[in-house]
């Protein structure tokens, strides 16, 4: 019998790579977003190789009461959740702190952060109850040093560093595995989003550099969760060869 995987943000990169990844491995997976048109992309994308159920959750996870309605509402062959991967997540603006925009610290701190929050206290309930399941937390290297530009996007990453270690020490009597992986830079859309669109500034960051692609984590996140019963991968920093972490890489 497949294991149900809800993955957070998987409308792009990381998320919808292990979206497709859980689907081909075992798992009916539970697809959730804020743009409805992608997330039927992948939808058919999966069905159209063998492969698990999947199922469309679409909401924003800054909003609380969306999330929860979204989870409650879920049908009786979907309720039973034995993974939930926080993916959802962002960085926008890249300006010192007395330079930043409070509108941009707030959306980083309500996706990355109170978002988290939210779907891990809804999905989390169903693991208690059940005294099994295993959550996975993408953070980053930006939770584990600092960089100049960084301050909180830097923050809200440390922030799920902190929450996941305490998260782990909650679940442990309800014999929850609780993961924490952490990528280095990732092409994906999260440069994109940085520069709120500037298409130009975004590539620049990938350029002469061979970074990591979201297929890389989706692998990682497969094999901490195909582990024995009794191993759980605590935290897992990963980052392309050509970087040691957020501060040093190496170009062409």
């Amino acid at each position: 019998m497949n294991r149900i995987a809800l993955i957070t943000g998987a409308t792009s990169g990381i998320g919808r790579a292990t979206a497709l990844k859980l689907a081909q491995n075992n798992f009916d997976i539970i697809i959730t977003g804020r743009r409805i048109e992608l997330l039927d992309e992948l939808k058919k994308e999966i069905k159209e190789k063998p492969s698990g159920r999947v199922h469309i959750l679409h909401f924003d996870v800054r909003d609380k009461e969306q999330v929860f309605k979204a989870i409650d509402a879920l049908p009786k062959d979907w309720k039973d959740i034995d993974v939930l991967v926080n993916n959802a997540g962002l960085a926008v603006g890249l300006e010192h702190l007395h330079d930043g925009t409070v509108d941009d610290w707030e959306r980083m701190i309500d996706t990355n952060v109170k978002g988290l929050l939210y779907m891990t206290k809804k999905v989390s309930a169903i693991m208690v109850e059940k005294n099994h399941g295993h959550i996975i937390n993408i953070g980053s290297t930006a939770g584990k040093e600092v960089y100049e530009f960084g301050n909180v996007y830097c923050g809200t990453k440390h922030a799920v560093d902190a929450i996941t270690k305490g998260m782990r020490i909650d679940m442990l009597k309800h014999k929850i595995k609780v993961t924490a992986i952490n990528p280095g830079m990732v092409e994906t859309e999260f440069s994109l989003v940085r520069f709120k669109g500037d298409k130009e500034r975004a590539e620049k960051v990938y350029k002469g550099f061979n970074p990591l692609i979201g297929e890389d984590i989706a692998d990682a996140i497969l094999y901490v969760l195909t582990r024995p019963e009794h191993v759980c991968i605590n935290d897992m920093i990963i980052t392309a060869t050509a970087q040691a972490n957020s501060l040093y890489k190496v170009t062409e």
